[in-house]
């Protein structure tokens, strides 16, 4: 990767220059539970990626983060930084005896700066749509952050009213995008969501032609917790996807701008069809160890925590549980060690982890039944496997035309959006891959 990176550095020097110099504007969009196979087989309906795909880049897979949930993967995507930089290591704070606290949505939380806060420190125009842990993020200048009404969860039309910037924005989206759309047009419950989300793109993108746009689709995640990975909900809800991503594009070509466009398409983890649930805090509470410490389920993994730091002997003695347990249950997880969840840049005081096995994933519980049936689908999971790699396609003038990639890191994405727009991330932890032809 070094040598072609250098490659290109002299072939600027003696004038052959990457067709990346063109581009003026990028558009991240994130579909949740993203998959390679989605623009890679034929049995799924999107149209838009798989010809972006085939006229573009695109990946077998993006190795996410640990765990593979979606706010630290969407701060992960919006610093190029893995969780033990930018802070965020869950969806939620961790409460009491493992039950998830309160969700993270304040960008105050992010602890290093972000793509658009970088961006317009270069002068550039920056807008998103939905992106988890964007409230007050003052680098975003037309912002429609994701937030919902914590007393009514289904009403995100009356806090995203709230909390658009500037004030009155997202009246300005409904009066001349939308109109008066009900609350369940949009929030989780309907494929209307994501169409809603891309109309909102598509107006921004027409009205006010931001260098940096960021969108989340959020639709198929539900779809895939609900059903798996296959099944007629999770063909809906990707097709809604699809039409959205093309809605956007089309914003593209009609505010002029295809030429100087980078489209990215990519997510946040992929998906385990599940079907069993294991809960090994009953295992910490037969032991007598539940009141030092407990797992706490991310889905698809569940990561130690300690009640007291200064408590030495804990995660010996919890290792020791695990290792005397049936050997039914030991294959059902893998052990995830201090040194693994480092190199994912997992949360800096885990020092132990279960990541299940395929079909089986982790709760909270601790009381009842160790195993219990559990169908639909899971993330969270460590992302040592293909089913829970995310997929991305890069799709714009320049690019290598028709290029698979075999793999990268998310965290190499935003890395990618900072050259192209020529803004500076230097706590960035990901690698720059050259997409683009030269010319001379």
């Amino acid at each position: 990767m070094k040598k072609i990176i250098i490659t290109l550095s002299l072939s600027c020097a003696f004038g052959v220059v990457s067709f990346a110099q063109d581009i003026k504007h990028v558009i991240l969009v994130s579909i949740d539970g993203f998959r390679p196979e989605f623009y890679q087989e034929e049995k799924w309906g999107t149209p838009n990626l798989k010809q972006m795909a085939k006229q573009g880049v695109s990946a077998h897979g993006v190795r996410t983060i640990f765990p593979s949930v979606t706010y630290p993967s969407h701060t992960t995507l919006s610093t190029g930084t893995l969780p033990h930089k930018h802070g965020i290591y869950y969806n939620t704070t961790v409460g009491e005896q493992g039950q998830p606290g309160q969700w993270i949505y304040d960008s105050k939380d992010v602890q290093v700066a972000t793509i658009w806060e970088k961006a317009k420190e270069k002068g550039l125009t920056t807008a998103s749509v939905s992106w988890p842990i964007t409230l007050h993020n003052a680098g975003i200048d037309y912002n429609l952050p994701e937030i919902w009404d914590f007393n009514k969860p289904m009403d995100r039309i009356t806090p995203t009213k709230a909390f658009a910037t500037p004030s009155g924005l997202f009246d300005e989206v409904l009066t001349h995008a939308l109109g008066q759309i009900h609350y369940n047009q949009f929030n989780l419950s309907s494929l209307a969501m994501d169409e809603n989300l891309g109309r909102s793109a598509a107006y921004l993108i027409k009205t006010y032609k931001p260098n940096l746009l960021t969108v989340h689709l959020p639709i198929t995640d539900g779809a895939q917790h609900s059903q798996g990975r296959e099944g007629d909900e999770v063909e809906r809800a990707i097709a809604g996807a699809d039409q959205a991503v093309g809605a956007i594009w089309e914003a593209v070509v009609q505010a002029g701008l295809a030429e100087q466009t980078l489209l990215l398409v990519t997510g946040d983890h992929g998906f385990v069809s599940t079907d069993f649930s294991l809960s090994p805090n009953i295992w910490l509470k037969e032991a007598g160890l539940f009141d030092r410490a407990f797992f706490f389920s991310t889905g698809g993994s569940a990561v130690l925590q300690v009640k007291d730091p200064k408590d030495k002997k804990i995660v010996e003695e919890v290792h020791q549980v695990i290792r005397q347990l049936p050997l039914r249950y030991q294959a059902m997880f893998e052990v995830i060690s201090a040194q693994m969840i480092r190199e994912r840049g997992g949360e800096p005081s885990a020092q132990l982890a279960l990541s299940g096995k395929l079909g089986y994933a982790f709760s909270n519980q601790s009381s009842g039944e160790v195993l219990l049936p559990s169908k639909g689908g899971k993330h969270g999971y460590y992302p040592n496997f293909h089913e829970i790699y995310t997929g991305f396609v890069a799709y714009g003038k320049g690019l290598k035309s028709g290029l698979v990639v075999d793999h990268l890191h998310l965290e190499d994405i935003p890395v990618i959006i900072s050259k192209v727009l020529q803004f500076d991330l230097p706590e960035a932890e990901g690698t720059y891959l050259p997409l683009f032809d030269v010319k001379k």
